[in-house]
């Protein structure tokens, strides 16, 4: 029997704009025998419908996967994950030299709830909601079933990214086939991807444009990469042909990944350089003027809206140091992935630091996430990265 769930009067004006979430103060009514992932029916407050989703207990209390029906079709996620493969095919990521991409970014694909990386023919699924959680088999098959993407593994990995209070314990498993090798290539570099233990997906795959980016500014100078993780941008520093690249991580396990990779791109060249320790006593403790291009891409500072005072904190003491220490004629890329931080408040983070520090501070690029990052019009907090490319004298 299908389950609806009724608003109040007047608070269906975001799902006409199809804003994708359902708040739980705008709810009227819950069915009885309601659980956690369960696909229900949302209509106003006179009974006409608004679209179909999935519940959970929460302050997003729907996630709607389909405006203006009652049910999610049989075909649903073949047609979405095959609208997501259409649009990344035209944004030219899927090449040869390029087999690893965001199939799909939740929202941004019309698919709240749900992220889906591409790593050679591996998956790698990671469900933020119980209703997708419930539909990964669903998923996996789909997945395997689109025309050209040769998809012949799929992992999933949710034991971090699904709501501990709905108390779903998720085992990360394949759910289609195994484990068949882990080199993914992006721009025609290599990486090892460590899907199994490693952050997120395994890989940012957010910053590739940027990586890029900053290959064509590292020619001829030292270069520092702070919180390096898998050492994306020091590769692409190697092969924009930098002096020297310096990788700083105060995991061991990431200043191991970072070497790893290098050496499967630049086997036995004595450029780089990996230091397992903290990033602000680096910053600290390095000499004045030794680099000429600096990376800052922390991890989220604030994960949440109650962080943001000490993230934003943090973000000025970070790129604070960057400004005291880097070179003239130096090269800052800085970077903000946490959500909850807009792009206002990280710039001014930024500015503060760069006037206290009293150089002379000039912006060269805005950035954000890529293409295969889309952002739902209907949705702007999908906009999450932030960066900034600074020219210091």
């Amino acid at each position: 029997m299908k389950k609806e769930i009724r608003l109040k009067s007047g608070k269906e004006e975001s799902l006409l704009r199809h804003h994708p979430w359902v708040f739980s103060g705008a709810i009227a009514s819950l069915p009885q025998n309601l659980e956690e992932g369960d696909e229900v029916c949302v209509s106003d407050s006179r009974g006409n419908i608004l679209g179909v989703g999935h519940y959970q207990i929460g302050s997003i209390a729907v996630r709607i996967l389909e405006f203006g029906v009652d049910t999610i079709s049989d075909d649903f996620f073949i047609r979405r994950l095959s609208s997501a493969f259409a649009l990344r095919r035209t944004l030219g990521l899927i090449r040869e030299d390029n087999t690893c991409f965001r199939l799909v970014h939740g929202e941004g694909d019309f698919l709240p709830g749900l992220v889906i990386d591409i790593y050679g023919d591996t998956a790698v699924m990671q469900a933020h909601s119980p209703g997708m959680h419930f539909a990964r088999h669903k998923i996996a098959e789909a997945l395997t079933m689109l025309p050209d993407a040769k998809i012949r593994n799929v992992y999933y990995k949710s034991d971090t990214t699904l709501p501990y209070k709905a108390h779903l314990d998720p085992d990360n498993e394949y759910l289609v086939g195994n484990y068949d090798g882990n080199i993914a290539i992006e721009n025609g570099l290599q990486f090892n991807i460590d899907w199994l233990k490693g952050q997120k997906t395994g890989f940012f795959v957010d910053q590739r444009e940027n990586r890029k980016l900053l290959e064509s500014y590292a020619k001829g100078r030292r270069v520092l990469n702070m919180f390096c993780y898998t050492g994306g941008f020091s590769v692409y520093a190697m092969r924009g042909g930098a002096i020297s690249v310096d990788s700083v991580d105060s995991s061991s396990k990431a200043v191991a990944l970072t070497d790893a990779n290098i050496g499967l791109n630049f086997p036995g060249d004595e450029r780089h350089h990996t230091h397992d320790v903290d990033a602000f006593k680096f910053l600290s403790d390095m000499e004045s003027d030794k680099y000429d291009l600096i990376i800052l891409d922390p991890p989220a500072f604030a994960k949440h809206r109650g962080a943001i005072k000490n993230g934003l904190i943090g973000y000025r003491k970070l790129n604070a140091r960057a400004f005291e220490k880097i070179k003239s004629g130096g090269v800052l890329f800085t970077f903000s992935c946490s959500q909850a931080i807009t792009k206002d408040m990280f710039r001014m983070a930024v500015f503060t630091a760069a006037a206290k520090s009293g150089r002379k501070v000039r912006i060269l690029h805005q950035l954000t996430q890529p293409a295969d990052h889309p952002v739902d019009i209907s949705h702007p907090e999908g906009e999450y990265l932030k960066g900034l490319v600074l020219y210091v004298e």
